[in-house]
């Protein structure tokens, strides 16, 4: 028995490269769906959300609505899930905990809408 160790493997590297391009493509059709301005505060930054694995081969879509309390230094202090489905909430309040947004004069409750939509 002959062994080729060093023939190239170009299906799983084709596979996983699509994988990872969908993975971006569907973080940057999240991140646009989000409004520019999330109440009176101009969001400075923000970290779209990953779409989690089970939701994507369940195709689950939808809105998730945050409640998100930010300090006066714009840094997110608080998320808490108003709707949506649960498992698409947890990924968004992880991605909004990581948002940053303009100064203000004081703590701000404000509430984000992220759409979650498959392709």
């Amino acid at each position: 028995m002959n062994f080729v160790f060093n023939k190239p493997c170009s299906h799983g590297l084709r596979r996983t490269g699509m994988r990872l391009m969908q993975t971006v493509a569907l973080a940057l059709l999240v991140s646009f769906a989000i409004p520019a301005r999330a109440g009176e505060r101009a969001i400075k930054s923000r970290v779209p959300p990953m779409y989690p694995e089970i939701a994507k081969r369940m195709r689950i879509e939808g809105v998730v609505k945050l409640s998100v309390t930010v300090d006066a230094d714009g840094k997110v202090t608080d998320v808490k899930e108003v709707s949506g489905n649960h498992s698409l909430a947890i990924a968004a309040m992880d991605a909004v905990r990581k948002w940053r947004f303009d100064a203000g004069t004081g703590v701000d409750t404000l509430e984000v809408s992220l759409n979650f939509a498959l392709q």
